[in-house]
Parts: C-alpha cells; structure tokens; sequence
C-alpha cells in the first residue's frame, strides 16, 4: 500500500498530531513513575483515554517504580499478554491478573 501524498500543511498538521501525542504518552509515563498515577486506575482508563489506550502495557509497566525490562517481559508471558498488546486491547482478565500481580 502506497504512502498518501500529503501537501505542506498536512504534513505539518500530522507532525504537529505526534508530537502532541508523544508529549501526552511521555506525561503519562512520568505520573505513573512518580506515584501521582496507579496503574491500576490508568488501565481503568485505557478504553476511554486514546493517549492510554495506544500506549503499550510494557511500556506502562516499565514507568513502574521497581519493574525493568526483565521483570515485565516475565509478568506479562506469566498473564499470556503478547508484548506487543496496547492498554485498550488488554482483556478484563489480563487487566485484572496485572492489578493483581502488582499488588
């Protein structure tokens, strides 16, 4: 499938859109790191909220205070998450079985 041609200001407005996007992932990931967000109450969030529903569960899992690379990698092949799964694509019971395992 071919990439559309986009005009100058397209381009620009699309630039513009990831940025933003990118800017709102990176907070989120900072309240999560800093304790001002669970990640329990964010993942409640994750079918409503597009910032958190397009953002990786490894990736939210990793702005855990004491979760690594290593430690999300085992917890989610323990839950049977792929590791490419975004937060709006997790089931109610992946949700819950992380809420659990976090705890």
């Amino acid at each position: 499938m071919a990439l559309p041609t986009l005009t100058p200001e397209q381009r620009a407005e699309a630039l513009a859109k990831a940025a933003e996007a990118r800017k709102a992932r990176s907070e989120l990931l900072a309240s999560i790191k800093s304790g001002e967000q669970s990640i329990e109450k964010v993942l409640e969030r994750a079918k409503e909220n597009k910032t958190i529903g397009k953002t990786k569960v490894s990736a939210l899992l990793k702005a855990v205070p004491g979760l690594g690379a290593v430690k999300v990698a085992n917890l989610m092949e323990q839950i049977g998450i792929d590791p490419d799964r975004r937060a709006a694509g997790l089931g109610d019971r992946q949700r819950r079985a992380l809420v659990e395992a976090l705890k």
